[in-house]
């Protein structure tokens, strides 16, 4: 049952939430920069964490994977709870979540303490994310939707730059701990600034939720993500590889027999069966493998085989960040005027490019004029194609879907930063564990098909032309 909803005006006419759209924007995209973050962030400070710990490699793979597992495995029900209960109040309570875990991860003195934060910060991820990306998609409507989302996936994607450059740049300075504490001052001023602008309203659905299939999914993308992740660091063949990946399969099929059955299933499964989201999802899982996958080979050569340090990596992907920016400003304008198929098509095509230039890097030779211009071509036409998967997949979605589907496409986001680096990884394993740059050849290469295949996929995939704003959804 949906009950009816009161918009206030202001005076000069315009509904409240109307006049306060872009501040919502601008405070939400800084929660959700700072979740995206947190995924790279770790990556450089891993050994002044495991000499701060005396922690053991493997123990250290979990500070960085505990979080993905938990923030990609918890997203369909974070959608499902933000559709169910409201965006805002999921919004505030994943950001205190995810506020107190950072201070506590900070704060660890032991493995568990810090993992635990880590889980911590997934879960108030898990319950932010969806929510926050629900809100952009019922504030906006329109030409403004597309540019909104567009900042969104800017945002989003040079994050994953970024936190390379913060992560280095607080290491070398205050210590890894800061990696950790910067969220805390942040957090506290979100919390402090959102109320006063986010939407009270939202059309609440009388449901219960899905507590079987959110633990069965959970526990089926925990399993992948971690058999990907150790894929990476002990292989394909590797027995608990081969478990995990296993039960994830299992758990999958469970999870969809259960949705077929449930009264109020977690997700509809008619769902993907829709052009656009399934479209959406391919490209966010393709983009994001591809992304996450460039920067930690790219992260691995400049540090193992050139010898740059942890700040002076980071500074090296400041021109990537930028790049992903300038696609998905770029990626907005397209996306209006050529539709989502025509700006995916072009994205990957350049990033295949892009990509290929890095399959030729060497032992020496200037990484600014070998491995920088490779990587910013290819994260030029990522950042497009992260606007048009966005774009496309919540286009044709009615109000009470917008949490769930954007909870779907945030978890390929998630599934694609961990296929991508177990499956370069394992590729250009050569390179990564003797310094033999041939295999990072090998990864590049491999990441370049990828590209020019995910680019004929989604000729096929994607819907043809503009996609016109759903009938449900009130455009003002």
């Amino acid at each position: 049952m949906t009950h009816p909803v009161t918009v206030h005006t202001l005076p000069s006419g315009v509904p409240a939430p109307e006049r306060r759209r872009w501040p919502v924007l601008a405070l939400i995209s800084v929660a959700q920069f700072m979740l995206v973050l947190d995924i790279t962030v770790v990556n450089v400070a891993l050994p002044d964490i495991g000499t701060g710990l005396t922690l053991p490699r493997s123990t250290l793979t979990w500070v960085v994977t505990a979080y993905t597992v938990f923030f990609g495995g918890l997203m369909l029900l974070g959608g499902r709870l933000a559709d169910a209960f409201g965006a805002r109040r999921l919004i505030l309570t994943g950001l205190a979540i995810f506020t107190a875990a950072s201070l506590a991860s900070g704060l660890a003195g032991s493995a568990g303490l810090l993992i635990g934060g880590r889980i911590g910060q997934g879960i108030g991820a898990a319950l932010l994310s969806p929510a926050a990306l629900a809100t952009v998609t019922t504030t906006f409507h329109g030409a403004e939707r597309t540019k909104a989302l567009g900042v969104w996936a800017a945002l989003g994607g040079a994050g994953s730059a970024i936190g390379v450059l913060v992560g280095g740049a607080l290491t070398a300075g205050p210590g890894w701990r800061w990696i950790f504490f910067v969220n805390v001052p942040v957090g506290l001023a979100l919390l402090a600034t959102l109320p006063a602008v986010l939407p009270r309203h939202h059309q609440r659905v009388r449901t219960t939720i899905d507590v079987p299939g959110a633990l069965l999914v959970t526990s089926a993308t925990a399993a992948l993500i971690y058999g990907m992740v150790r894929a990476g660091d002990t292989g394909w063949s590797d027995s608990l590889t081969l478990i995990a990946l296993s039960a994830a399969v299992l758990l999958y099929g469970a999870f969809a027999v259960v949705e077929r059955t449930v009264a109020t299933p977690l997700i509809k499964l008619s769902l993907l069966g829709r052009p656009a989201v399934a479209g959406g999802a391919f490209l966010m899982l393709a983009a994001t493998g591809l992304l996450i996958g460039q920067f930690f080979l790219g992260s691995f050569y400049l540090q193992h085989v050139r010898g740059y340090g942890a700040f002076g990596t980071g500074l090296l992907f400041l021109p990537v960040a930028l790049g992903i920016g300038l696609g998905a400003h770029l990626g907005s304008r397209f996306v209006g005027h050529l539709g989502g198929r025509t700006t995916s098509v072009g994205g990957l095509v350049i990033a295949a490019a892009g990509l290929g230039l890095l399959t030729r890097l060497g032992m020496t030779g200037s990484v600014y004029t070998g491995l920088l211009p490779g990587m910013t071509v290819a994260s030029l036409g990522l950042g497009a194609v992260f606007v048009a998967a966005t774009t496309t997949a919540l286009a044709t979605v009615e109000h009470h879907e917008s949490g769930l589907t954007s909870g779907l496409i945030n978890t390929f986001h998630e599934l694609g930063g961990a296929i991508g680096v177990a499956v370069l990884s394992t590729i250009a394993a050569a390179g990564l564990t003797g310094g033999n740059v041939a295999g990072f050849a090998d990864g590049f290469w491999a990441a370049t098909a990828t590209a020019a295949v995910a680019a004929v996929v989604a000729l096929f995939l994607m819907p043809k032309g503009r996609l016109a704003v759903p009938a449900g959804l009130p455009v003002h």
